[in-house]
């Protein structure tokens, strides 16, 4: 065991540790004098537990999860019917399951046992090109399983996440070019189409939100695509405050404590999904590009582990690995500068939250598994049908 702990990377175990920091002091500027005073006492308490996943999964095999990766899948999933049912809504997402002094989110955890599903799948295929009918449809409908049943709770953002982490899959796992660009136009296509139809048929589309009881959906899209209508209308007020925020931080921000919108309270949730303003806010343009800064470092050091893996399941985990933070960070930051709807998704490392907190570190400590245990296997073993010449007779 001591031998693994050497042949750790401790560039991410440094940055974790910085992040950690990070998220802490926020959280005690954000939460000082509010109901929520406190909350970075509990998340220094996450923050323990995120260690001890982290280290956990690094020393367990990875193998080992892909290995039960069916099990796994099918626990995840009755996990999402469960809270479907029984789950507590929190901020109208049904997507918890109490249990005593914390809870648990389904949802977020889904997010690797995805990875690790479709990792499986994948692995199977044996570097074979992926066929359209065959792979790609039968893989998509494993990822639109949960996709529908996460919708079902008005959770989008964790919804949002199983669609990227099975297009980054699919993109290391040999689909073919012609496939890839077939779906990107019809991607692309479907998302302007339906952006057009939400502004030219907005009124109606609206009455028959409300109608259906479905009018948080509104107040998630119409900041981003109709920001001047929601402001009025007081839809917009999150992210209309959120831009002033960011916008007021300037180069090196107004001082630790000393943000006017976040201390002010005009920008709510600054302990969990807007935590990204608090930081832009107190501490500009330079502090904001130090904490991407440490998100690009772990991420390169991710794709370095996936590069240097002799095995093929460990490039396949990473690479959904850094898809479903790359699609976290864009989404929690890009929301709160107009680039993208409002959803509830938390920045990772950063934001309240301990189940978010906790997933991200396993996940983390996954692709450390990679590192420590992806050398432990020769090269991939060629193909039993391939020709092989004859050897050559001895005289």
């Amino acid at each position: 065991m001591l031998q693994k702990f050497k042949k750790m990377d401790y560039v991410i175990v440094f940055v974790l540790v910085l992040l950690m920091g990070i998220s802490i002091t926020s959280l005690y500027s954000a939460t000082q004098g509010t109901k929520w005073d406190g909350y970075h006492i509990n998340m220094i308490l996450f923050y323990i537990v995120g260690f001890i996943a982290f280290f956990g999964m690094s020393l367990l095999d990875y193998r080992i999860l892909t290995k039960y990766a069916l099990y796994i899948y099918l626990g995840g999933l009755a996990l999402l019917v469960f809270v479907m049912f029984f789950g507590a809504e929190i901020n109208g997402s049904k997507g918890w399951i109490k249990l005593g002094f914390t809870s648990l989110q389904p949802a977020e955890m889904f997010k690797l046992v995805l990875i690790i599903f479709l990792t499986y799948i994948l692995v199977r295929r044996n570097k074979s090109q992926l066929s359209f009918l065959r792979d790609v449809i039968p893989i998509g409908l494993l990822a639109f399983i949960p996709f529908v049943l996460v919708m079902g709770i008005n959770d989008l953002g964790n919804a949002l996440s199983y669609v990227i982490i099975l297009l980054g899959l699919l993109w290391i796992g040999n689909v073919k070019i012609s496939h890839s660009l077939i779906g990107l136009v019809l991607l692309s296509g479907s998302a302007f189409g339906g952006i057009q139809a939400y502004i030219h048929y907005h009124d109606e589309i609206s009455a028959f939100m409300r109608e259906g009881s479905r009018s948080h959906w509104l107040d998630r899209i119409d900041p981003w695509l109709m920001p001047e209508q929601s402001d009025k209308a007081g839809a917009g007020y999150h992210t209309h405050n959120a831009k002033l925020a960011i916008a007021s931080g300037g180069m090196s921000g107004e001082g630790y404590m000393q943000g006017s919108s976040v201390q002010s309270g005009r920008v709510p949730y600054t302990y969990s999904d807007s935590i990204f303003v608090q930081i832009a806010e107190e501490y500009g343009f330079i502090g904001s590009s130090i904490l991407l800064l440490l998100y690009f470092i772990l991420i390169h050091r991710m794709i370095l582990i996936s590069l240097e893996s002799r095995e093929r399941a460990g490039p396949f985990l990473i690479i959904g690995i850094v898809s479903m933070f790359l699609y976290q960070i864009f989404e929690n930051i890009g929301m709160f500068i107009g680039l993208m709807p409002l959803t509830g998704i938390t920045l990772p490392f950063i934001s309240y939250g301990g189940t978010s907190l906790v997933i991200s570190m396993a996940s983390l400590g996954v692709a450390m598994s990679v590192k420590l245990h992806g050398q432990e296997v020769e090269e991939d073993m060629p193909d039993p049908h391939a020709y092989r010449p004859a050897p050559a007779k001895q005289a």
